[in-house]
């Protein structure tokens, strides 16, 4: 220790006489030379107290560290990420009331400028990732997770004032197609041709419409599944948050039971049977986008299951199908219906019997309704049972063909995975 001073190279490791400092004598060394440079300057020398008190800090500061910055709150995270939009890649860090959340819904609560349509256009073309990976718009996020926002430009929209007249227009709309509702949950007959959300060139459609029913606290009714924009029948929304996040764990569990009533072509020789294939999406060779039936291990193949019952037929050229779907993929319905051979009548995108010619009377209309949602109430009091009735044209439909909607439905019998 006493040749350390000379064995490092340097005199900073000896005092002023030359001699190393003795062993435990660093702390008051300082001070001394403090008080011999304040005699040589001409300065006097400071009392006791006083010298205490200026000791004081020299004593604690080697031990003093600077403060570990605290992790950002969620609030400052949404600040920062409306700032920085469009000028560079985000790494957002999905926090712990965001976990099990859809991604795209994810980015709606994140980014409320964003549209839905430009949300499904980032995923679609990879720019989404989610810790490194490339994310689906309905994968479910974790919390801990890294989502990966790319560069977006957005245009400046002004903001347009909303109109009392439009507003109770809306919500007159809404209650007259309102079939269920309570404090927590809204059950819509959603008609044919109204899009649930928005998409390209589509700027009337359900989720827009629940903005007129957003309540003084700010809270807005919420989307907790999803219909085709032709298909009719009921869709359920959440009214809260509490609902919303309960409704959502129903679906994904499917612990609420569907029932959809179709028109196909043909009818199924085997009466009550059980549909089940992979689906993987593809795109048609007009450039539009379709569900096909895949292999399992196809790149973005899910298995998906449908029950089905014919209810009655009319000279065996059209069935009325009742359907129960276990899964819920995207046109599901309408790509099984399809393979089994006897396809929706008036589907554009699934129609594939040659030469088909649509009965005289009926309507080149999607004729799928979601007849009927069966599931328990989001606070426990007891079952939501709700029927949605025939639309016009499947009314018309029904009519000509001699169907009584009113006759038993042999798809209750059916398993329920």
């Amino acid at each position: 220790m006493r040749q350390g001073g000379k064995g490092s190279g340097g005199k900073g490791q000896t005092g002023r006489s030359g001699r190393p400092p003795a062993a435990g004598a660093g702390k008051k060394r300082p001070s001394h030379d403090a008080r011999r440079q304040a005699r040589a300057s001409g300065q006097a020398r400071p009392g006791p107290a006083e010298d205490v008190t200026r000791r004081a800090p020299a004593a604690k500061a080697p031990v003093q560290r600077a403060p570990r910055p605290a992790g950002p709150t969620r609030a400052e995270v949404k600040a920062v990420t409306a700032e920085v939009l469009a000028t560079g890649v985000q790494q957002l860090v999905v926090t712990p009331d965001e976990n099990e959340m859809r991604i795209d819904r994810f980015l709606e609560a994140r980014f409320p400028q964003l549209s839905f349509s430009h949300i499904q256009r980032i995923v679609r073309k990879g720019e989404l990732r989610v810790n490194g990976k490339r994310a689906d718009s309905k994968d479910r996020l974790e919390a801990g997770q890294t989502v990966r926002i790319p560069p977006l430009k957005l245009e400046q929209q002004a903001e347009r004032p909303r109109s009392a007249k439009a507003d109770s227009d809306t919500v007159d709309f809404l209650r007259s197609i309102t079939l269920y509702e309570d404090d927590d949950v809204m059950v819509l007959n959603k008609p044919a041709g109204l899009a649930v959300q928005g998409g390209s060139g589509t700027t009337r459609h359900v989720d827009g419409l629940l903005d007129a029913l957003t309540g003084k606290d700010g809270q807005k009714p919420r989307l907790v599944h999803r219909l085709d924009k032709d298909t009719s029948g009921c869709l359920v929304i959440a009214k809260s948050r509490f609902a919303a996040a309960t409704l959502a764990k129903t679906f994904r569990s499917r612990s609420a039971r569907k029932v959809y009533w179709a028109l196909v072509a043909g009818v199924p020789r085997v009466r009550q049977g059980r549909i089940s294939t992979y689906l993987a999406r593809e795109e048609a060779y007009d450039g539009d986008q379709r569900m096909a039936v895949a292999k399992h291990g196809d790149d973005g193949a899910m298995h998906a299951v449908t029950y089905y019952a014919v209810v009655e037929t009319a000279a065996q050229k059209l069935g009325w199908l009742s359907l129960k779907p276990v899964t819920g993929r995207t046109h599901q319905l309408r790509a099984h219906a399809a393979h089994i051979g006897h396809p929706i009548v008036g589907d554009p995108k699934y129609f594939n019997i040659q030469n088909w010619e649509l009965p005289g009377g009926i309507q080149n209309k999607l004729h799928l309704l979601a007849r009927r949602i069966v599931l328990p109430h989001p606070r426990g009091k007891g079952t939501i049972d709700v029927s949605a009735p025939l639309p016009p044209h499947m009314r018309q439909s029904w009519n000509l063909l001699g169907f009584e909607d009113e006759r038993y439905d042999p798809i209750v019998d059916a398993p329920d995975e």
